[in-house]
């Protein structure tokens, strides 16, 4: 699949800073990064039959290139288990969205308790800088993070998770598989490239990344967008 530069483009000429959610993980996608199965849906038989392709147990999420911080705005509904739910939740989260659309995501919801953060930043000297660490809520709390200048040799980013001080939580721990180290080094050593291939690209935040069983998946991702000179 052809990564979507155009949709950096469109946006900026649009006059936007981030992209979408759905825009950002839609391109983090296109480099072979693995991200939750979803549906963009505006009305609520498109949010009845996305339910219904996807299954149950869901998150729906207002989604817009305006809005951050969703959770905090009571714009994400967390474990919606049938068409009565999501009818309701898609209903809730539409006439809070404020004048910011009416797009809502609907997505598998992603068991698991071990919440990683991934990305990158554009550094004015080094150029594009790869980072990973513990995420969630804990991300900005901790500062638990690892940073390598792009590109990375697969090395690299086997280096980077044993850097963390959390770095046992990629082990076998409480019943839980150890990490894919494979994979997770692919998706950093895919962020770097991104990062090399698209100068439009300032940061990218996939947090959390979190590990379904031993495969990481991107839950949430922001891309944002590089300011005009």
């Amino acid at each position: 699949m052809k990564p979507k530069s155009t949709i950096l483009k469109k946006a900026l000429r649009e006059g936007r800073k981030t992209l979408s959610e759905y825009e950002s993980k839609d391109f983090l996608k296109s480099y072979g990064i693995p991200v939750t199965r979803e549906i963009l849906v505006r009305s609520r038989e498109e949010c009845v039959k996305a339910a219904h392709t996807i299954g149950y147990p869901l998150v729906l999420k207002a989604c817009s290139p305006s809005l951050s911080h969703k959770t905090e705005k009571g714009l994400v509904r967390v474990d919606v288990r049938s068409k009565q739910e999501a009818i309701l939740a898609f209903k809730e989260l539409t006439s809070r969205m404020e004048g910011n659309g009416k797009d809502i995501l609907v997505q598998e919801m992603i068991r698991g308790t071990r919440e990683l953060v991934a990305g990158m930043t554009r550094d004015p000297q080094f150029g594009p800088c790869v980072m990973f660490g513990l995420g969630g809520i804990f991300t900005e709390i901790l500062k638990d993070i690892a940073f390598r200048v792009a590109p990375l040799e697969k090395q690299d980013a086997l280096d980077m998770t044993q850097e963390i001080k959390a770095h046992k939580i990629l082990g076998a721990v409480r019943g839980m598989p150890a990490a894919d180290l494979d994979l997770l080094c692919d998706i950093l050593m895919k962020v770097g490239v991104i990062g090399m291939e698209n100068e439009l690209i300032q940061e990218i935040d996939i947090n959390p990344l979190i590990l379904s069983g031993d495969r990481p998946v991107a839950v949430d991702a922001l891309i944002v967008l590089k300011p005009a000179d």
